[in-house]
C-alpha cells in the first residue's frame, strides 16, 4: 500500500506544481487560441501527465526514505539485520535483479514496500511492525514478494498507467470546461470564471476515475507478486505470511487506514472496493491454493 500512496501523492505533487508553473510563466494562452487549441492541449497534456508520472517515478525512494524515516542499512548492527540483507540478496540474484538497498522503517503495522524507477537500483523497506509479529519464515515471503515488485518492473508499469490517465485528465477537464463555458454561459472572447471553475471540478472527478484504474492494475500487480514470492520463498511461507497479515489486521489496535485502503483484506463494497490497491487477503490466499 505504501509504495502506491506515496507515488499516488507525489504525482498529484507535481502535476500541481507544474499547473501552478505554466500559469505563472504565461504559458495558458498559447492553449487558448480561438477557446483551446486541441492539438496543443493533447501535447500539453501528455507532456505534463507522462512527465509528472516519470517525475514521481524518479522520485519514489527520496520520497518513501522521506516520508517514512526509513533508514537503510549499510553496515548490520545485530542479527536481525544481517538476515534482512542476506535474504534480499539472495532473492535479488534469484529473481535476476540488481541488489536493491534494504532499510527499516519504524511503524506499528505490519508492512513492507519496494519502489524504484529501475530494478537494478530499487528500495525494500520493512516496518518494525513486521519484524516483531512475523516469523522469519513469513518475513522471508514478504521479502520475496517485494522482490517480486520489482523483477516485475511493477513501478514502471504503474508510471506509464498513472501518465497516459494524467494525460486524459488534464486533456478532458479542459475540454469540459470550455463546453460549460462556450455552451452553458455562452462566453465567447477568453475564458470565464465557468471554465476555471468546471475545470477544477472535471479533474477531481476524473481523477477519481483515473484511480480506480490505477488500482484496478495494481490489484492485477499484487497476484502476480505473490506468485513471485511463492517461486522465491516457497507457497506455504507465503500463504503464512498472508494468514499472519490478516490476523494482525483484524487487531483493533491497528490504525484505521489499513482497513480503508484493502490491506485487512475484508471485502469492501462500492467506491472504496474500487479504490483498493491490493486485493482482499482471502483472494490472494486462494489464488495461490489454486495454483497449487
Amino acid at each position: 500500500m505504501k509504495r502506491i500512496l506515496l507515488f499516488l501523492a507525489t504525482n498529484v505533487s507535481i502535476l500541481l506544481v507544474l499547473s501552478v508553473t505554466m500559469r505563472i510563466l504565461g504559458l495558458e494562452p498559447y492553449l487558448q487560441q480561438n477557446g483551446l487549441n486541441y492539438q496543443s492541449l493533447l501535447v500539453f497534456a501528455a507532456a505534463f501527465g507522462m512527465g509528472g508520472a516519470f517525475i514521481s517515478l524518479a522520485l519514489s525512494k527520496w520520497t518513501a526514505k522521506r516520508f517514512t524515516g526509513a533508514r537503510v542499512i549499510e553496515q548490520p548492527v545485530n542479527d536481525g539485520e544481517r538476515w534482512l540483507l542476506e535474504t534480499v540478496q539472495r532473492q535479488a540474484q534469484a529473481a535476476g535483479i540488481g541488489i536493491p538497498e534494504v532499510a527499516i522503517y519504524d511503524a506499528p503495522d505490519v508492512n513492507a514496500f519496494a519502489t524504484g524507477a529501475r530494478r537494478d537500483a530499487a528500495l525494500v523497506a520493512v516496518s518494525t511492525g513486521l519484524l516483531r509479529s512475523m516469523s522469519r519464515d513469513e518475513a522471508e515471503a514478504v521479502l520475496g514478494h517485494e522482490v517480486s515488485h520489482v523483477a516485475n518492473g511493477d513501478m514502471v508499469t504503474l508510471a506509464l498507467i498513472q501518465g497516459v490517465v494524467n494525460t486524459f485528465v488534464i486533456f478532458l477537464s479542459r475540454v469540459v470546461g470550455q463546453v460549460v463555458d462556450r455552451v452553458v454561459f455562452r462566453n465567447e472572447e477568453g475564458h470565464g470564471p465557468a471554465f476555471w471553475i468546471t475545470t477544477i471540478v472535471a479533474e477531481l472527478l476524473l481523477g477519481i476515475l483515473a484511480s480506480i484504474i490505477v488500482m484496478y492494475f495494481s490489484r492485477q500487480r499484487e497476484f502476480r507478486a505473490d506468485a513471485g514470492g511463492s517461486r522465491l520463498a516457497g507457497r506455504e511461507k507465503m500463504i503464512a505470511a498472508l494468514e499472519r497479515l490478516k490476523r494482525s489486521v483484524a487487531q483493533p489496535h491497528l490504525p484505521d487506514q489499513l482497513a480503508a485502503f484493502g490491506i485487512s483484506g475484508r471485502i469492501k463494497q462500492g467506491l472504496r472496493g474500487l479504490l483498493m490497491s491490493h486485493p482482499p487477503l482471502d483472494e490472494r490466499i486462494e489464488a495461490l491454493r489454486r495454483a497449487a
